[in-house]
């Protein structure tokens, strides 16, 4: 029985845990016949066909024509915006007759949840009002052709950056397409689900002539009820303005940011939830009704401790401080490229990866600034960054002992925790998976919930989950270009992580992502 004052984000933490006495009693017999459709349709409204412009490079008299539209670099631009987010990239057949398509950005278990909708204000080219985006054939369709925007940005507690833009993206959630499978535990998912989405829209956006902020904090019922969702099954998850970077900008980004992610309400005094019924009641006592700015002065006293957070006296420390940068080439192409062929690696051969390699992947993942010159976002948007925390689990680094650090980025310093050979016990947290077992370096994200709760109420477990699953899909790409292998894992024995990598009690584990040389 959980603390009977335990918030119910915590509550639902301690319920939805990993076990190793009790896991095999768990979850259910799955009918894959009935695995709910990863895509959504609608019947009516006006189609825009985007894949024409994905080809139009190519020269050709039906290509020539296409160019010579007006506002053809406009369309491009979303077309190539919106496949490199969470377009179709490859197809794999099953063994039950039907294929699976696999995406942009990576969903445990192929069930992809999270929905793209584009909102616009009303512009030269493209009309106002509401798009859902149609992955399964890359079109757009404008299901809602009323000027909503004022309803929006009231929605969005008149966030100041709806003021400057003239396009956002909406992400929704579809909960039973991982609920299926994941049950209760599907909430975490979901939101890893989605913060891959969001690493990838912001990626894409710097590639593509945008620039994409985030918006955390809005009154849910009302934007559900804007984009005409089921609030029983389907719910929105994150807003993403899209700023045209040709057009002059006022935006003060310091109170942007600052209002990116609200607070809620702090539940503690809640019913007994049967199985099956939490995920959707953390949904519902996780919404804001009214604005409610987080505890700025909690804030500010973690924030001047966080550098110093994990430096116990007996850590060795090594200085990462490192121009060991990737090289995206002009124009981004090979980080387009890496968009489009990114898969999670299924196996590794156990062999090392150089410490040059580890160093390159830590400073594309968290230290944006130095890709400035390289036309990325240099200060991309996150919820609640600075509560996270990353601690690396190192099995075969060359050059590095084994052992568990903890990473501090903003003074670069790798600081170990534990000295010791994690491999076995890794095999043994990641539920069997020999994924853990043969990477060479498995990074785990993690945040002190009491902590967090505090300052931003239960709806900081969906900003949690959305910054990790961020961090993990930067990761992904950083270790795809350097010919890696990488997979993330968001099933493992929630505490035994803890115990076993020395890792803090007080540290509620968020995510794994596993790194090594994939099997030939």
């Amino acid at each position: 029985m959980s603390n009977p004052a335990d918030s119910i984000a915590q509550h639902y933490h301690e319920r939805t845990k990993y076990n190793p006495e009790t896991i095999a009693t768990k979850g259910k017999s799955l009918d894959w016949s009935q695995q709910p459709s990863p895509y959504k349709e609608y019947k009516i409204g006006q189609v825009y066909d985007l894949k024409p412009y994905l080809a139009a490079q190519e020269e050709t008299q039906q290509n020539e024509e296409i160019k010579q539209e007006e506002h053809f670099a406009e369309w491009q631009n979303l077309s190539l915006f919106l496949i490199d987010s969470y377009g179709l990239t490859a197809r794999l057949q099953t063994v039950y007759g039907d294929p699976i398509y696999l995406r942009a950005a990576p969903s445990a278990g192929g069930l992809y949840p999270a929905e793209i909708y584009l909102v616009s204000k009303g512009t030269s080219w493209l009309p106002a009002g509401l798009y859902n985006y149609q992955v399964k054939d890359h079109t757009i369709i404008h299901f809602w052709d009323s000027n909503v925007w004022s309803q929006f940005e009231a929605a969005c507690f008149d966030n100041p950056l709806l003021a400057e833009v003239e396009l956002a993206i909406v992400t929704t959630a579809v909960f039973y397409r991982s609920a299926w499978r994941y049950e209760d535990r599907a909430y975490r998912r979901v939101f890893l689900d989605t913060g891959h989405l969001l690493a990838n829209l912001d990626l894409a956006a710097s590639i593509n002539g945008f620039r994409a902020y985030l918006i955390g904090g809005f009154q849910d019922e009302a934007l559900n009820k804007i984009l005409y969702l089921d609030s029983q099954t389907e719910a929105a998850i994150a807003v993403v303005p899209l700023l045209n970077l040709q057009q002059q900008s006022t935006l003060d980004l310091s109170q942007c940011q600052q209002e990116n992610a609200l607070a809620s309400e702090i539940t503690c005094d809640y019913p007994e939830i049967p199985d099956g019924e939490l995920l959707g009641y953390l949904h519902q006592a996780t919404q804001i009704e009214t604005k409610q700015l987080p505890n700025l002065e909690i804030k500010e006293q973690d924030q001047q401790t966080n550098a110093d957070k994990y430096n116990f006296p007996f850590c060795s420390k090594i200085d990462i401080n490192t121009h060991q940068y990737l090289d995206w080439e002009p124009k981004l192409q090979k980080l387009e490229d890496t968009l489009l062929k990114r898969r999670s690696t299924r196996s590794y051969s156990g062999a090392e990866i150089k410490w040059e390699e580890l160093l390159a992947l830590l400073n594309f993942t968290y230290q944006p600034q130095n890709y400035q010159q390289q036309g990325l976002n240099s200060c991309p948007d996150y919820f609640t960054l600075d509560l996270i925390q990353t601690f690396i689990a190192v099995s075969g680094v060359t050059g590095l002992d084994t052992g568990c650090y903890y990473y501090a980025p903003q003074v670069q310093e790798l600081r170990q925790v534990r000295f010791k050979n994690f491999r076995r016990e890794l095999h043994y947290l990641c539920l069997g998976q020999n994924l853990g077992r043969d990477a060479a370096a498995v990074v785990f994200h993690t945040a002190n919930l009491s902590q967090a709760i505090a300052q931003y109420g239960d709806r900081v477990y969906r900003y949690l989950h959305l910054d990790a699953g961020h961090l993990g899909q930067r990761m992904n790409l950083a270790a795809i270009h350097l010919n890696l292998g990488v997979s993330g894992i968001a099933g493992f024995f929630d505490n035994q992580v803890n115990e076993v990598l020395g890792i803090p009690p007080e540290e509620a584990v968020l995510y794994l992502t596993t790194l090594g040389r994939p099997q030939p």
